[in-house]
């Protein structure tokens, strides 16, 4: 089969698409013919060494990706060959195929009028729960609560903008431009503050007099700025570093606003409460079956060309999510 290979640490001009054996199928495992696979920033950090989790060499990076079940493993239910799915994965999805734990594979509902495409399910798991699992286990976001999501037009802080609105939150997009601005806001952001040109803190105030929640997969001075500007018994939700810069948290700041911080990883939570996530996918399907969430795929690359979507990643040019498609698909696209 087909992959993305990364055999050392390094930039993404260290991957190549090369031939390689198909993923051995593990005790509890699905094989999957993948259609299509999510681009995250994660992939930017595993394929450095950054992440927290450094895979064997060789590998290929991809965490999430949809597809039809070619086979299965003894003892495993949820699943059968030949149905459509989407799935969580370790790393491995950038390839014609791939293994997932059957816990961290979810069917694709039948009875969905239309059917989701691959491409839209394999941009699906990993943002849309992450938010889900931010904002409801961890946060606890209430109805007519204020959520502060920077980062807003991008594959995570967008499904983060749709969550908190289907959670009945009051929603407020942090961006660095006004274009990116104006898609968080078609995803029903109800305030935007343009970060290249107005002050966070300031702007927020101005808004709604402060916030319950925040949503930060940026770090940095955005994280400074909530801190603030949060309402007291707030919630500041450390989801990433993507500016680069990791905050150091004053506690004093915490203690003054009676503020908490939380940390979210989805790896762990995977891992430790796989549940709880698998319920989060369950209803994060419905509510998109409902017409309540509207997943945006800015753009597709076949996997051949998979450092391309990685450069626009990295640059953070981007917003929605970026998606490869494989096999078929690829061609046909």
């Amino acid at each position: 089969m087909q992959a993305i290979v990364c055999r050392e640490w390094g930039d993404i001009e260290t991957l190549s698409l090369e031939e390689v054996a198909p993923p051995a199928l593990m005790s509890g495992g699905v094989r999957i013919e993948v259609r299509a696979a999510g681009v995250n920033f994660a992939d930017l950090l595993i394929t450095r060494g950054e992440y927290q989790e450094k895979p064997p060499f060789p590998f290929s990076p991809g965490m999430e990706a949809a597809g039809v079940v070619l086979d299965v493993a003894e003892g495993v239910t949820r699943v059968r060959p030949g149905d459509r799915v989407l799935a969580f994965l370790d790393h491995g999805g950038y390839a014609e195929q791939a293994v997932a734990r059957e816990v961290d594979v979810t069917p694709l509902p039948e009875t969905m009028t239309p059917p989701m495409d691959f491409a839209t399910a394999a941009s699906f798991p990993v943002v849309y729960a992450t938010s889900h699992l931010a904002l409801v286990h961890r946060a606890r976001l209430q109805p007519g609560e204020v959520l502060l999501v920077h980062g807003a037009s991008g594959g995570v802080g967008l499904t983060a903008v749709e969550v908190g609105r289907a959670l009945g939150a009051t929603v407020i997009a942090t961006a660095s431009s006004d274009e990116k601005l104006a898609v968080a806001r078609e995803h029903g952001a109800d305030h935007l503050v343009n970060y290249a040109s107005e002050d966070i803190r300031e702007r927020v105030l101005e808004l709604t007099g402060g916030v319950d929640v925040v949503y930060d997969p940026v770090g940095g001075d955005a994280f400074t700025a909530s801190l603030r500007c949060i309402n007291p018994g707030g919630r500041l939700l450390v989801i990433g570093f993507a500016s680069g810069t990791v905050p150091q948290i004053p506690a004093n700041h915490l203690l003054v606003k009676d503020a908490s911080a939380l940390g979210l990883s989805l790896g762990q939570l995977r891992r430790h409460r796989p549940v709880a996530v698998a319920a989060a996918m369950e209803e994060l399907l419905r509510w998109y079956a409902e017409g309540r969430l509207h997943p945006l795929v800015s753009q597709t690359f076949p996997l051949g060309r998979a450092t391309e979507a990685l450069a626009l990643l990295q640059a953070r040019r981007s917003t929605g999510k970026l998606v490869l498609t494989v096999g078929d698909e690829g061609r046909d696209g």
